[in-house]
């Protein structure tokens, strides 16, 4: 099959869906109403609160959501085939990933910005947000610890990454002091700030800057250290110095890289190589449930609930800005996953360089790549298959493989700091309404909130040699993660019982994914006790029985809403 019709197929089926699909959410179900005052306004403070023009939210909200997971899920998903990762991609965000962005970005707004787990205390009961909290504590914890060592692996990786993603901080700042402090125009500034950014790639390029280990750390120890104390200090300024103007000019970097790769799509048009399923490849999972499970950013993604009710919802200008943000931003991560799947199923074909030297082509070079599920599982395979495609597909109209490399690389990198610099401010938030909902307000403070954050991230990472503690909880994340997605979809369900609205649109959703990644987990599970696991097995099962336990309380409350016995849940808007 031609992969621009592919693409083109896709992008199209989003753009429907976000005129019919979810214009009818934001109209009909959730009613958003451009004149209700939002948290931004109500509880403005100029650090958390603050209210953002809608294309710059969108630019926070995105890159935080992206991260890698739409590049890294379908990059190994491929190995099923095309049909069901372009499946999972294409429908999954209309029907799934953009309901769950968009009902937790609402229901946040409108109960004062509060977190998905804090919410739950009113909607469901106490127990339920402690026990909402401390599942979110755990995959933030891992996200800020593997993501801190995934920064410095690509660093190492692709050191001409490292002079643009660090000089993106001071054309960040200088963009925003410019913006909220000087009045300038939002459009030049822009402008500028992308022009400065594309130069520092070209230098980059040709300027690596390959940090060597200190004090007897590697280079990735010493990167993952230095990028712990940089993201203190990150997620503890008021939005408008770094994290809206640096998520706005890298919005426009991706933006921008999508658009070359779309561009290299309808010039070199590369017939997809891979096959269009392939259920029994060499040592990989059963595709049902794993499918749903690998691929989720690209889809759906239970981080994003996080994202939604953590930082968007504080900077919602207008109500209806949300459809824009939530449900638009998520039909944008599926069309980024969707041209992933080009580079990976087609574009490697153009020209693929094994460690031999050797030049393979067509579905020789698929082959090589994919020849087994180990071979294409490690973060370095999953991302040379997407740099090597992209770069073809740049090459294709005169973009030299040097700089194609380096704007992907720079572009891998930059969506690992938005995620991790986000991460760690909601991992703040979460501790600050611990530490408040037990009587402990003096620990909720941004200062003590984010030290102990990144303290447990620094304490997990360096658990294991070469700060690869994340790694021994990593084979529990991606179930972990998608179980999230479950029950955030069921507190937006109890939502809108509570609200007297339709269920379906929500409660569909959340029993698929429910039983899907509820069935990969017990599957791990399986796993971890088979091969004498003890830790993750012990781990795996805590939180499936933790789960299992908020999902009982939840429909419970359910039930009582929806037989009209429900007690007005007190400040739920």
């Amino acid at each position: 099959m031609n992969s621009l019709i592919l693409a083109v197929v896709v992008f199209a089926a989003y753009l429907i869906a976000y005129h019919t699909y979810g214009k009818y959410l934001a109209n009909k179900i959730f009613k958003l109403d451009p004149n209700r005052k939002t948290p931004a306004h109500e509880l403005r403070d100029d650090i958390d609160y603050m209210p953002a023009k809608k294309g710059v939210l969108f630019g926070h909200h995105f890159t935080s959501i992206a991260g890698l997971g739409p590049i890294v899920g379908p990059a190994i998903a491929i190995i099923w085939g095309w049909v069901p990762a372009v499946l999972w991609v294409a429908l999954g965000p209309i029907f799934l990933g953009g309901v769950h962005d968009f009902a937790s970005l609402v229901a946040s707004m409108r109960n004062k910005g509060v977190s998905i787990g804090e919410l739950t205390a009113n909607l469901v009961n106490s127990r339920t947000r402690y026990l909402f909290l401390a599942i979110i504590f755990f995959e933030l914890w891992i996200v800020i610890a593997i993501f801190s060592l995934i920064m410095g692996i690509l660093f190492n990786m692709f050191p001409q990454s490292v002079f643009p993603v660090w000089m993106q901080i001071p054309i960040a700042v200088w963009a925003g002091y410019m913006i909220y402090k000087k009045g300038s125009h939002l459009n030049l500034i822009t402008i500028i700030a992308v022009i400065l950014m594309y130069a520092t790639i070209v230098i980059g390029a040709y300027w690596p800057l390959k940090l060597p280990g200190l004090f007897g750390l590697s280079p990735v120890e010493t990167w993952l250290i230095i990028l712990l104390i940089y993201v203190f200090f990150a997620s503890t300024l008021p939005v408008w110095t770094l994290l809206q103007p640096r998520d706005f000019i890298n919005a426009h970097q991706l933006i921008i890289a999508m658009l070359l790769l779309f561009v290299g799509t309808i010039v070199a048009h590369p017939v997809i190589v891979a096959p269009a399923t392939n259920l029994h490849a060499a040592g990989a999972p059963p595709l049902w449930p794993f499918l749903f499970v690998v691929i989720a950013c690209g889809a759906i993604s239970g981080f994003h609930s996080l994202v939604s009710s953590g930082t968007s919802s504080k900077q919602i200008d207008k109500e209806p800005d949300a459809l824009f943000v939530g449900y638009g931003g998520m039909l944008m991560e599926g069309a980024l996953a969707t041209l992933v799947i080009v580079s990976v199923a087609a574009a490697i074909g153009i020209a693929y360089k094994t460690k031999t030297g050797e030049i393979l082509t067509g579905a020789a070079a698929w082959q090589y790549h994919y020849s087994s599920w180990q071979a294409a599982a490690g973060l370095g395979s999953k991302l040379n298959a997407v740099i090597i495609g992209a770069a073809n597909l740049m090459h294709s109209y005169g973009i030299p493989i040097v700089i194609g490399t380096t704007i992907m690389a720079v572009f891998l990198v930059s969506f690992a700091s938005t995620t991790l610099d986000t991460a760690t401010r909601i991992q703040r938030y979460v501790i600050g309404e611990f530490f408040t909902d037990i009587g402990l307000p003096s620990l909720s403070n941004r200062w003590i909130s984010t030290f102990l954050a990144v303290l447990t991230a620094f304490l997990l990472a360096f658990a294991q040699k070469g700060g690869k503690g994340a790694l021994i909880l990593w084979p529990l994340f991606g179930t972990v993660n998608q179980l999230l997605a479950g029950l955030a979809l069921l507190v937006a369900t109890v939502y809108l019982a509570r609200i007297k609205k339709p269920i379906w649109f929500t409660a569909l959703p959340m029993i698929f994914m429910v039983i899907m990644t509820g069935w990969a987990m017990i599957l791990n599970i399986e796993k971890f006790a088979h091969t004498h696991n003890t830790l993750l097995f012990t781990i795996g099962l805590i939180v499936f029985l933790l789960e299992v336990w908020m999902i009982i309380e939840a429909v419970i409350a359910l039930r009582k809403y929806l037989s009209g016995r429900g007690v007005e849940a007190e400040g739920i808007n």
